[in-house]
């Protein structure tokens, strides 16, 4: 066999490789979608990517490595809303609406895999570090969010803020409650006030 044979056929096995490797990153990524990382098994993962589970395991020997493939591919296609814009608007009202806004949007465009992958974090060690960013980026629109020229005790509106920005409190006033995104935002907008009269 020719140097030029070994190289193409060399390059084709990677390509194979490679298109396996998004396959079985997306089928984990729609079954977390829909059933949830704690109910989706490898077997099912294998068999949604039409390949064996050995082949599976070859491409992610473990959990931690299938749950970071899985973030990174999930959060290219569906980041979260850039806080830094937030920091242009100067009234701290506005800023609040417009964030609150912003992430209701998103947590809407997102719920399924949103209550799964929260609904399953404490179960699975592994799914707890990937979701370390996703708690990071709620501390940093938060920090964003208070009011500084406010003095004393930031607790209340720390813990006001904070809750506004979870996706259980918006999940409770937009599917439960069936309140618009909009309304969700004025809402919290409202309490976030009331936290910040009472310090």
């Amino acid at each position: 066999m020719s140097d030029e044979k070994r190289i193409y056929k060399k390059q084709k096995r990677a390509e194979l490789e490679e298109q396996t490797h998004l396959r079985i990153t997306e089928s984990a990524v729609e079954l977390h979608g829909t059933l949830g990382p704690a109910k989706t098994t490898i077997k099912a993962i294998a068999e949604h990517a039409g390949v064996r589970r050995s082949t599976v395991y070859r491409h992610f020997p473990d959990d931690e490595a299938l749950f970071f493939a899985c973030s990174a591919h999930w959060l290219e296609r569906n980041s979260f809303p850039d806080p830094t814009p937030w920091l242009l608007i100067e009234n701290v009202e506005d800023r609040r609406l417009t964030a609150f806004r912003e992430l209701y949007v998103y947590y809407r465009a997102n719920r399924d895999m949103l209550r799964n992958v929260l609904r399953d974090e404490n179960e699975i060690p592994a799914l707890q570090r990937v979701l370390a960013g996703y708690h990071s980026y709620l501390e940093q629109a938060k920090r964003l969010l208070i009011d500084e020229s406010l003095h004393g005790n930031a607790s209340l509106a720390s813990a006001a803020i904070g809750h506004a920005l979870a996706f259980s409190t918006w999940s409770s006033m937009a599917l439960e409650e069936q309140l618009s995104d909009q309304e969700c935002a004025e809402l919290m907008c409202g309490l976030a006030r009331f936290a910040d009269g009472s310090r």
